[in-house]
């Protein structure tokens, strides 16, 4: 029984051996392709990344009024932008024209994400105010 024991060891042992060899030689060429490919992959999506930066437009809200007036920002029909306010009272934000609206806290921050698909001027007001705290034209 000793001597069967030990050829099934011995058996096992080879067949980890086979298999952690072929392991190897599968993935040296398949990290090698790998990286090609990753390496590829990451310059194109680093060159997209940069190009498609949104423009992100602050807007401070101090006593429920924009801190230093209203906010004009100018942009492309078909960029990415980021309408980012903070502001000291609660409200709704609100994009006319794209009916877009976020709530803000008190105290809080809200983004607005959007793409500018609509060529035109747009007010961007604390909505139950009624504050106009941004003007957004979008060229077309």
């Amino acid at each position: 029984m000793e001597e069967t024991v030990k050829k099934l060891m011995l058996a096992c042992a080879c067949l980890l051996a086979a298999t952690a060899v072929a392991g190897c030689g599968s993935n040296d060429s398949t990290t090698a392709s790998s990286t090609e490919t990753t390496t590829e992959t990451t310059t194109t999506d680093t060159t997209t990344t940069v190009a498609e930066e949104p423009t992100v437009v602050n807007i401070v809200v101090v006593n429920a009024a924009p801190q230093g007036g209203i906010v004009r920002q100018t942009v492309n029909k078909g960029d990415r932008v980021v309408l980012v306010v903070k502001s000291d009272v609660a409200d709704e934000i609100h994009l006319h024209g794209y009916d877009l609206s976020r709530d803000v806290t008190a105290g809080g921050t809200a983004r607005l994400p959007f793409t500018a698909t609509l060529p035109g001027r747009f007010e961007v007001e604390l909505e139950s105010r009624g504050v106009q705290i941004a003007d957004l034209t979008v060229n077309g």
